[in-house]
């Protein structure tokens, strides 16, 4: 029986955990280490920390944040936000991180991909695909955090990925982000069904059954959200949460 990594996937800003609505309108969450801790306790398979601001402000993650990250996590972890060098990939290994995630870089030095992967492994490398529609036109990829349009098809530019030596794509709806009204299935398909490697869903879940639909009939190999591990409720109460393996045992196994 096939049971996907489920993947909490956390922005930082600052020194806080936020959390958006199509790349815009941060709410503060609260804490990433605390965060760190209660997903220990619920045993998540693995966690993604995303920089939303580092590109965008010509930095890297900071490696003392992962660092922290690294003393406090019982799982592996994954790490992005402005990493541009292989020296900037090392720091952040070094720290703790099992993987780095590649988004702005990847599109504007697709080598850097090559380069990074022939030095650390692609296992090490994820490449992180964010996508919207431009003018109700086709869907395409977005780079800096979502405010730049590249006019690149999403397909396209993840077989080139994973060409270059990405271990893995995180395909992420920009216009889902934050709604919780389900995965871009066919967004999801479509780019997992032209590549040999990994493909993550995120953007849009909101319960367990939306992980169904990514991995059965998508053809995602893991899920990551946002929203729903860390709201609670109708009213987006402000709730760490992860579901329980027996959940996810029974969700699948009835599937």
């Amino acid at each position: 029986m096939f049971i996907p990594r489920v993947i909490p996937v956390l922005l930082l800003k600052g020194q806080g955990l936020y959390k958006s609505v199509k790349f815009k309108d941060y709410k503060y969450i609260g804490d990433p280490i605390n965060a760190v801790k209660i997903f220990n306790d619920s045993f998540a398979d693995e966690l993604v920390f995303l920089d939303v601001k580092a590109a965008l402000e010509n930095r890297c993650i900071s490696k003392d944040f992962v660092k922290m990250v690294g003393d406090e996590a019982n799982m592996p972890f994954a790490v992005g936000g402005g990493i541009t060098t292989v020296e900037q990939i090392k720091e952040l290994v070094n720290a703790g991180a099992e993987k780095v995630v590649l988004g702005t870089v990847a599109f504007e030095n697709p080598n850097f991909v090559k380069q990074a992967s022939d030095y650390f492994g692609s296992s090490t490398i994820v490449v992180c695909v964010d996508v919207k529609k431009k003018f109700l036109g086709k869907k395409q990829v977005w780079v800096r955090n979502g405010q730049k349009s590249t006019n690149t098809d999403p397909v396209a530019y993840a077989k080139q990925m994973e060409t270059n030596g990405a271990g893995e794509i995180i395909i992420q709806s920009i216009e889902q982000d934050g709604l919780m009204n389900g995965y871009d299935s066919e967004l999801i398909k479509s780019v997992a069904m032209s590549v040999n490697i990994p493909v993550v869903a995120l953007g849009g879940a909101s319960t367990v059954t939306d992980f169904i639909s990514a991995t059965k009939e998508s053809y995602a190999s893991a899920v990551a959200a946002g929203s729903m591990f860390v709201y609670h409720g109708p009213r987006k109460a402000v709730l760490i949460n992860y579901p329980s393996k027996n959940e996810l045992l029974d969700l699948f196994y009835e599937k």
